[in-house]
């Protein structure tokens, strides 16, 4: 399928308000890509599609889950989470794509993973900086943004936790392992391999 024919079907999954954020993270990603060598096709591909199953009913998302034997443990933690990896799902059923790295940058757009990829830290990181998000400590993280995804992210994830923690929600694992690990990747970076 070419990408005019994917962007009419994802444009037809969601509204508006949706369907202008998405935009906003395709460009960013883009961007993101030529900043760090990353590769912009791939990633316009991963941050099109990666709230591909976003405005799906609920119980359609958790139909998927559970008769497609996606991971178990989401159906244990916050519905926001369900999209990301129904998406990848669904993009892969529905359309074909077969590009693991693009499935795994949707799946894990929304609560990271250890040892992510570089394209899983573009869409991500575009997830939480596009043009429209608006949140306390956007612009901050949009200015580490500039130098390094990893410190971005690390200032995403902890500033998601502390918004979980003060809501008294659960905290997806992947989440604190993201984080974990990109702090470690930071300190190893920083002594020297």
């Amino acid at each position: 399928m070419n990408l005019d024919k994917l962007k009419e079907a994802t444009r037809a999954q969601m509204p508006d308000k949706r369907w202008r954020h998405t935009l906003g993270v395709v460009e960013t990603a883009i961007k993101l890509a030529e900043r760090y060598d990353g590769d912009p096709a791939q990633a316009e591909l991963a941050a099109l599609l990666h709230d591909y199953s976003k405005a799906w009913p609920i119980d359609r998302k958790e139909a998927v889950i559970r008769e497609h034997g996606l991971s178990a443990e989401l159906l244990d933690n916050d519905k926001e989470l369900w999209h990301a990896h129904v998406g990848a799902w669904a993009v892969q059923t529905e359309h074909g794509i077969e590009d693991e790295e693009v499935l795994d940058a949707i799946r894990y757009h929304t609560s990271g993973r250890e040892g992510m990829t570089k394209l899983d830290k573009i869409v991500c990181l575009a997830d939480y900086i596009e043009p429209g998000r608006n949140y306390p400590g956007v612009e901050r993280i949009r200015q580490l943004a500039e130098h390094s995804m990893e410190e971005a992210l690390i200032a995403a994830f902890g500033s998601t936790i502390a918004v979980l923690v003060e809501r008294g929600k659960r905290i997806f694992p992947l989440t604190v392992l993201a984080r974990n690990d990109l702090i470690m990747q930071m300190k190893q970076n920083n002594n020297g391999g």
